[in-house]
This record gives structure tokens, sequence and C-alpha cells, in this order.
């Protein structure tokens, strides 16, 4: 079993603090640290930071961290912790700049259909604040399900260091291809360098397809996997040295 490395053991305990303290303190940070769409109120850009440190249940907790210190501890160990960490953020900050990319881009799509309609910018923003809305002018030009995805994009904050161990998990199918991994759903053994894309494949196909399950950032995985496969190619093809 690999033994933690510093950089990745503090990284966890952080994590962890993050999780439960606001459980014992009966406090919700979602609003301060999770990461809010730009037109909210609530938006701030260290968020791009600190939602890397929120999770949304011990299941999402549980596995981000099962793979950092899997997929990052041979890749710290290569590194050193100052480039390791370095990496870990950029990766996950690079995500959530993504995610937000992508997100910004379906909204103004369906922003436009608003504004068209004759409503101000002040009048959506309100609307979707609200999450509902009986104008005519929005009944007669939206659809329900144009209307639910504005609102969802709008209103659902980005949580979770995926985005960061997505970097993290590409940069380890990198350096060691060879490597045999396996799903808990289909346990076979497969080498990195087969498994790493499938997987992000299968987040490019569910974040442009309606068969997503559940409320996941699929753009922040690819984002994250896009940031870490350039920093960690580079690295590597110029023999980047660790320290």
């Amino acid at each position: 079993m690999n033994k933690i490395t510093d950089g990745i053991k503090h990284l966890i305990i952080i994590n962890v603090i993050v999780f439960i303290a606001p459980q014992f303190l009966q406090l919700d940070f979602t609003n301060l640290l999770a990461l809010h769409f730009p037109k909210n109120e609530n938006f701030g850009f260290w968020q791009y930071v600190s939602h890397m440190f929120m999770h949304g249940s011990f299941a999402h907790i549980l596995f981000n961290m099962y793979g950092l210190w899997a997929f990052g501890t041979p890749l710290e160990q290569m590194w050193g912790k100052k480039k390791f960490l370095f990496f870990y953020f950029s990766a996950g900050i690079g995500a959530g700049i993504i995610y937000t990319l992508v997100n910004y881009y379906q909204f103004s799509t369906i922003y436009e259909l608003f504004l068209n309609a004759g409503l101000t910018p002040s009048e959506v923003i309100a609307i979707l604040e609200k999450g509902s809305t009986n104008d005519s002018r929005v009944v007669a030009s939206i659809t329900q399900q144009q209307f639910s995805k504005i609102s969802m994009l709008y209103n659902t904050p980005a949580v979770g260091a995926s985005g960061a161990v997505y970097g993290v998990l590409v940069a380890f199918g990198l350096y060691f291809k060879d490597a045999k991994l396996a799903l808990i759903f289909f346990p076979v053994p497969i080498a990195a360098k087969y498994f790493i894309p499938v997987m992000i494949l299968g987040d490019l196909f569910f974040g442009m397809t309606k068969y997503s399950v559940g409320n996941i950032a699929h753009f922040a995985h690819i984002g994250g996997a896009l940031i870490g496969l350039i920093i960690a190619y580079y690295w590597k093809k110029n023999q980047f040295k660790p320290s």
C-alpha cells in the first residue's frame, strides 16, 4: 500500500475538516465557498479555489479523496510536494474555469430568448432567482425544458475536488500507462492508457447529452483532465525534474 505523501495528507485533512466542521457547527458555507454562476449574486472569484474543498456527501468526498491518494501519491513522489500542489490546484482551477465557460455559453443561448421576448436583464435575473414565473412573455417564448436548464445553471453551485482529481488521473495515466485499474462495476483490470480515455469520453458523452445521472459537473471533469494533460505532457516532454 502506498504511504501517504505530505502534500496529499494535508489536502485530505483540509477537505475532511471543511466537510465535517459545518455539520458540527450547524453552518452552511455553500453560498460562500461553492462555485456559483458568475451572474449569481453569491459568485466570488475565490470560489474557483474554495469549491475544491467542498463536497456534497460522504460518498462524494470518499471517492475524491481515494482517487487523490491512489493516483496522486506516485506523482507527488516523482515531482515533489510543491510541484504536485501546483499541478493539483492548476487542474482544479482550470476545471472550474472551463466548467463556467461551458455553462455561460449554454446560459447565454437561452438568456437571449428572454431578452428577445421583451424582458429586461433585471427581470430575467429576478425570475431566475425565484425559479418560476407565470409571465406570459416567458411562457410564450421559452419551453419548460429551456427554463429548467437556465434555472439550474443560474442556481446550482458546483462543489468537489473532482476536476483536480481528474487532472491527477490523466497525469497518472500519462506516466504510468501500463498500470492496471478497475471499476467497482467492472472489476476486470484494464491498463490506464485505455481505462482513463474511456472515463473521459464517458464524461464528454454524458455532458453533451440528456443521459447524465444525477447532478454531475461533467465539463469540470473534462476541464481538469484537459489542464492536467497539458501540464503533465509538457513536463514529461521537457523532462521536468522532480525536487
